[in-house]
């Protein structure tokens, strides 16, 4: 198709972390990619008959640029105003919901406690999460880190009290920060969708079948399942 693999080929954005999601990758010794998103890409090449060619990036804002620019052909994201105004969503595969991780030195135990002065939040730059946290956040202060990996260096470090994502990305992330916890609760609830180049209708057109039959057919289903997501919800029919 021309508006959707234009090169012969699917370019497809995911980004990394230590740690498996519903949205995030992990990378083995080679850098292949594996995860719920790079099942739901590589279904979509076979789908439309071409070859799947991965963009790996250390967080969605750098994938929401490439889109936009056309650089690669399709992703997956949290959906929020700011990205809406720059490319096109189909429809949700997975809802998900934004906590705090934080640290026991923090002290704290509930999302209210989160918002004081002189608390740390740590946040991924260019995210619908970051974004969120801050709009939230009256007295705290809001960092931005580039990747998974920095921000939960700055945990480790004592730099950062807190860390925003989504809460089922935080529990893996927990385990490598003896005394922290994710908290109850949340400050964002969202869905992550696929999603499109502005001004590519049949493109739009045609993700949006893929994903409604992905759905139904239980693919979606699947894919959580291989990530070791099985209480995890498939968003509903749009």
């Amino acid at each position: 198709m021309d508006e959707l693999a234009a090169s012969g080929k699917l370019r497809v954005g995911v980004v990394a972390a230590p740690s498996m999601s519903a949205f995030f990758v992990t990378q083995d010794a080679d850098g292949a990619p594996h995860g719920v998103t790079v099942d739901l890409g590589t279904a979509l090449a076979a789908w439309l008959g071409v070859p799947v060619a991965f963009m790996v990036a250390p967080n969605s804002g750098l994938v929401t640029d490439a889109l936009a620019a056309g650089a690669i052909d399709v992703s997956f994201m949290p959906v929020d105003d700011e990205r809406k105004a720059r490319i096109e969503f189909g429809p949700a595969y997975f809802v998900v919901e934004s906590t705090f991780l934080v640290t026991a030195a923090s002290g704290i135990s509930t999302l209210a406690e989160v918002d004081r002065p002189g608390v740390r939040v740590v946040g991924i730059a260019n995210t619908t999460t970051i974004r969120s946290a801050t709009r939230a956040l009256e007295h705290a202060a809001v960092t931005a880190a580039t990747s998974v990996d920095e921000a939960m260096a700055m945990m480790r470090l004592g730099t950062a009290d807190a860390f925003a994502l989504s809460h089922d990305s935080l529990p893996p992330l927990a385990l490598d920060l003896p005394g922290s916890r994710v908290l109850d609760g949340g400050f964002q609830r969202t869905v992550i969708a696929i999603a499109v180049p502005k001004n590519r209708p049949q493109a739009l057109a045609a993700v949006t079948a893929f994903m409604e039959d992905a759905k139904a057919s239980g693919l979606v289903r699947r894919a959580l399942d291989a990530a070791g997501f099985r209480d995890a919800s498939v968003a509903p029919p749009a």
